[in-house]
């Protein structure tokens, strides 16, 4: 039995997509548990360059199978575009993308009502990404979710649809937006339906089955560990479990049989939107210019800082992580000076992140230790002893700080840009 977990340790964006193409071809199914299509995995290969949002990453090996569970909502005009850029890259998708009638399904009030929300926060928004992810959870939780299960009777989906038509207009229009109509609503999910329904097929039997035949899963989160709604930065978290205990709601995996979990994490630390993030390089500087990046999923500026390891600290001890992957290792190639964040003082005392509340953390002064570092390019090395001294001390440094093995150094996009320690 063998399912491995692919999960970020910080914000998101480590460059999860790249370490689950690196590993992918060497499982049975590959599999996502959580998020929606707030989630962007950048694939580069043969095939050329992808920003995945929904289909796991694993769908560029021929033989892999590749599951949406339950716990992932889906915009389905988004999942349409997606596979159909995929198909005229000559990926095949049919019997091969199965996704689980469990799985709620973003309407365009969630996207209507995320927008309107964060506009009446004014200054207290949370940086979402406006995709109605989280009011798509929100109506999960509160019974007032539509899920592809209820296309499957046309009159149990129209009557459900009438009624949040109903409930959601009354609240769109007293924040200021205008009414949808049903019928159009209703004709316009009814065409996605009828091109995903294929796909559409409950996931517990194969993955039961699988797991008793010895099939080896390798499972795909979306987002990062500190956007946990209960153990994140909240309320500047997303709407769904990032931890690794997500797979067994979000998939029916049972725990006992996770058998190994990986944790992404960059180099260097981004986020995006609203939040804290002690380590955030705010003065303009060519460090703040080399470690900004654009989202892949909404092109919003991701904010750049130095490594936090008692974020990473955290996340590899509430997941029980058992090794790293290391990405973007050649952005820091060009500093002379490389810093790490060891730890937090909170009014000059130390503190741990778990101490604090999102509102403290954005207080705290981060405790610096510096590296020189290697000015060298690094991207076409593929043995770790060739890597200069420098950089193999960062990496170790980095190991002694968070307290596990990094069992993989990614130098570059291409997939072949992985040094295996």
């Amino acid at each position: 039995m063998s399912v491995t977990i692919i999960l970020g340790t910080q914000w998101g964006d480590e460059g999860k997509g790249k370490a689950i193409d690196t590993f992918a071809g060497d499982f049975d199914y590959i599999a996502r548990f959580n998020g929606g299509n707030n989630a962007g995995h950048t694939i580069v290969n043969e095939h050329g360059t992808f920003r995945i949002h929904l289909v796991p990453s694993g769908i560029f090996y021929p033989r892999v199978k590749c599951l949406i569970g339950g716990g992932v909502v889906m915009d389905p005009a988004v999942l349409i575009e997606e596979m159909d850029s995929l198909s005229q890259a000559g990926i095949k998708l049919e019997k091969r993308v199965l996704i689980s009638p469990r799985s709620h399904v973003i309407m365009p009030y969630h996207r209507i009502l995320d927008g309107l929300y964060e506009a009446a926060r004014g200054a207290g928004a949370t940086g979402t990404t406006r995709r109605g992810i989280g009011p798509t959870f929100a109506d999960k939780v509160s019974y007032n979710g539509i899920r592809w299960s209820d296309f499957a009777d046309s009159d149990l989906f129209a009557r459900k649809l009438r009624l949040q038509i109903e409930l959601k207009n009354k609240i769109i229009i007293a924040l200021g937006g205008s009414p949808l109509d049903f019928q159009q609503i209703h004709d316009e999910y009814r065409g996605y339906y009828a091109k995903i329904r294929p796909f559409i097929m409950e996931l517990f039997p194969i993955v039961q089955n699988g797991l008793k035949k010895g099939k080896k899963f390798l499972l795909e989160q979306a987002m990062g560990t500190c956007l946990d709604p209960d153990w994140g930065t909240y309320p500047f978290v997303t709407g769904s479990t990032t931890l690794a205990s997500a797979a067994t709601s979000g998939l029916g995996i049972p725990p006992r049989s996770i058998s190994r979990i990986i944790g992404v994490t960059k180099a260097y630390t981004t986020r995006v939107g609203g939040g804290p993030m002690p380590t955030e390089i705010k003065e303009d500087s060519p460090a703040k210019n080399a470690l900004q990046e654009v989202a892949a999923t909404t092109g919003r500026i991701r904010r750049g800082g130095w490594f936090d390891a008692e974020l990473t600290h955290f996340a590899v001890q509430v997941s029980g992580i058992d090794q790293l992957f290391l990405t973007k290792l050649d952005i820091l190639s060009e500093f002379d000076e490389i810093k790490i964040c060891t730890g937090y003082k909170l009014n000059g005392k130390s503190v741990h992140y778990c101490d604090v509340d999102s509102y403290q953390l954005d207080r705290v002064e981060p405790i610096y230790k510096s590296l020189r570092g290697w000015k060298e390019d690094i991207r076409g090395i593929r043995k770790y002893k060739d890597l200069p001294a420098r950089a193999r001390a960062y990496v170790e440094t980095i190991e002694k700080l968070v307290g596990i093995k990094i069992g993989w150094v990614a130098n570059g996009p291409e997939r072949e840009a992985v040094i295996k320690r």
